[in-house]
């Protein structure tokens, strides 16, 4: 099993500490060497314009095959312009439909007020419903005040949630192994 946080931008410090946090709750559940960050920073990714998949480069080609492999996906999405960064929108349009369907997505945000949250409701969480994903239904969003000014994560309620969040994941990565399997399950099973 093999889960991907994704850091959704290519610029900036407090979705890696958000990833970070999340692993180390992740780590109560899943064994360290099965959690793998994935840092968009880190390729070079061309732009998806329909393209077959081995018309690409190297690196966007490694980028599509880490996502397809995935049994699930941790993305942690700054919000620039009341949007989420193009750079995440054209990761989501190099991969196939099938590519994320019934695997298990807990998302966090992070912006400068508490309004741009409504941007993972109305953006992000559509784009991963088109992708049939499992999303854990506690998201989490954060904003400027939730760290000190060296980026350290210190808002108490943050981290318990995150810590629920882990925790709720764990269980939808379950339940979508049971899908994947086609085994019988029952939610009440969870």
């Amino acid at each position: 099993m093999r889960v991907l946080l994704i850091n959704g931008t290519i610029v900036g410090e407090k979705t890696k500490v958000l990833l970070n946090e999340v692993k180390k709750q992740l780590i109560e559940y899943i064994p360290s060497h099965e959690l793998q960050n994935l840092y968009l920073e880190d390729y070079q990714m061309e732009f998806a314009d329909g393209r077959p998949k081995e018309a690409y480069n190297e690196d966007t080609q490694n980028l599509i095959e880490a996502i397809e492999e995935a049994d699930g996906y941790v993305i942690v999405s700054p919000i620039f312009q009341r949007s989420i960064p193009g750079v995440l929108k054209n990761m989501f349009d190099l991969i196939s439909p099938k590519a994320m369907r019934y695997k298990p997505v807990a998302i966090l945000g992070n912006g400068g007020t508490y309004q741009h949250h409504l941007v993972v409701e109305h953006q992000l969480k559509p784009i991963l419903d088109y992708f049939r994903c499992l999303m854990t239904p506690n998201y989490i969003y954060t904003h400027t005040n939730h760290f000190s000014h060296q980026n350290e994560l210190i808002d108490e309620d943050i981290l318990k949630r995150i810590q629920e969040l882990a925790g709720v994941f764990h269980q939808y990565l379950k339940m979508s192994e049971d899908i994947k399997n086609g085994d019988d399950f029952s939610l009440t099973d969870y």
